[in-house]
C-alpha cells in the first residue's frame, strides 16, 4: 500500500526507489514541452539521508538517519530541505507541502532571485494562486 495514496491534484509519485528515494512531481504533463522545459518540472525529493551526498562516498544509511523532504522548481532553484525523524512523519510533511503547494498557499516565487515570470505565471495558474 503506498503512502501517497492522498496526493493532491496534480501531484503523482514519479518514482519510488528500494532506498527508500520518493520522488513527486508536479503537473509533468505541462511542464515537458518547448515553452516550459522538465527541468522546471516542480518536484519534490524525500529521501533518508541529505539527497546531495557526494557520489563516490560511501555512506552506509542507519535505520536512525533522519528524512529529509526537499522541494525543487528547477535543477538550482529549491526550498531548504526539512528533517524528519521518521519516514512516516517525512510522508506526512510531503503531503501537507504537496497539499499547500497543489491549493496555492506555498509561495514559490520567493525561492528565485530571478524569476521566470511565464513559469511562475503557469504555476499560478495551475494552483490558483494569485501573483
Amino acid at each position: 500500500m503506498s503512502s501517497f495514496e492522498s496526493l493532491p491534484a496534480g501531484w503523482e509519485v514519479w518514482s519510488e526507489e528500494e532506498e527508500g528515494r520518493i520522488v513527486l512531481a508536479f503537473r509533468p504533463d505541462v511542464f515537458n514541452t518547448q515553452d516550459f522545459p522538465p527541468v522546471c518540472l516542480p518536484t519534490l525529493y524525500l529521501t533518508q539521508g541529505r539527497r546531495n551526498r557526494r557520489p563516490g562516498i560511501e555512506h552506509q544509511l542507519r535505520p536512525d538517519d533522519p528524512w529529509y523532504i526537499t522541494l525543487y522548481l528547477e535543477p538550482d532553484v529549491s526550498r531548504t530541505a526539512e528533517s524528519f525523524d521518521t519516514r512516516a512523519d517525512a510522508v506526512a510533511g510531503a503531503l501537507a507541502l504537496t497539499e499547500r503547494f497543489a491549493a496555492g498557499e506555498y509561495d514559490y516565487r520567493s525561492l528565485y532571485q530571478v524569476p521566470r515570470e511565464d513559469y511562475l505565471n503557469k504555476l499560478d495558474e495551475l494552483t490558483g494562486r494569485e501573483a
